[in-house]
């Protein structure tokens, strides 16, 4: 059975820019956090931002075991600049049997020792944020740009005007690119999963998901 939203409970390892603002962000959303650190400073100076913080060397296992880290739905290692305390940190996890466990990487070797490792899911900050802001500087139609892997992505467009004042099953988006419609913004208004028939409207911005390859065939239609 899934835990209630509040009853939820997130672990974060590492308070740089990462690792705080993620731990900020769970709290502010009513998620219990516990925020972990080596740093007394860092933990001091994050005292009153989230449910728990704790000083501790992650990199000994009797250090997790006793904060009771496998009782967390979702451990981050957010450990950005010492690598090795990041990789070490991740493996203890595995080893006691944390449940979910969310790595962040700096190269792609990282990315493969991670995964060697057993990490449930690996992120690359500085990597995911250089996508975007190129993918949005590249194309004057898009406002942002989620990868999900390789191939795949989220984006939202600017509406090309072909496809102004038709709806979208006149559009034939998904046939013709074999991308989904997921919602459509328009002024302050998010309309979503929207039906077939929904007409597209000059100044909207629609939301897609699908191939790399669809998403650029609709962006040479601005």
């Amino acid at each position: 059975m899934k835990k209630e939203k509040a009853n939820r409970q997130f672990a974060i390892i590492g308070l740089g820019r990462f690792g705080s603002n993620m731990a900020k962000a769970l709290h502010k959303m009513g998620y219990e956090v516990l925020a972990i650190d080596k740093s007394m400073q860092k933990v001091q100076e994050f005292s009153d931002e989230v449910t728990h913080v704790v000083q501790a060397d992650t990199t000994d296992e009797n250090a997790l075991k006793a904060m009771g880290i496998r009782n967390f739905d979702v451990v981050v290692v957010a450990i950005g600049e010492d690598v090795q305390a990041n990789i070490m940190t991740t493996m203890q996890l595995k080893e006691i049997g944390a449940p979910f466990i969310v790595a962040t990487a700096r190269n792609s070797l990282h990315v493969k020792l991670l995964e060697k490792i057993g990490a449930d899911r690996i992120v690359s900050p500085e990597r995911d944020m250089a996508r975007r802001v190129a993918y949005n500087l590249a194309s004057t139609s898009v406002m942002d740009y989620i990868e999900l892997s390789p191939r795949f992505s989220i984006v939202e467009i600017s509406a090309p005007k072909a496809f102004q004042d038709q709806t979208l099953a006149e559009s034939n988006i998904r046939a013709k690119y074999g991308i989904n419609v997921v919602a459509i913004k328009r002024d302050d208004n998010l309309i979503i999963s929207p039906l077939p028939s929904e007409k597209i409207q000059k100044g909207d911005i629609v939301v897609v998901v699908g191939s790399n390859e669809g998403i650029n065939g609709l962006e040479e239609l601005e």
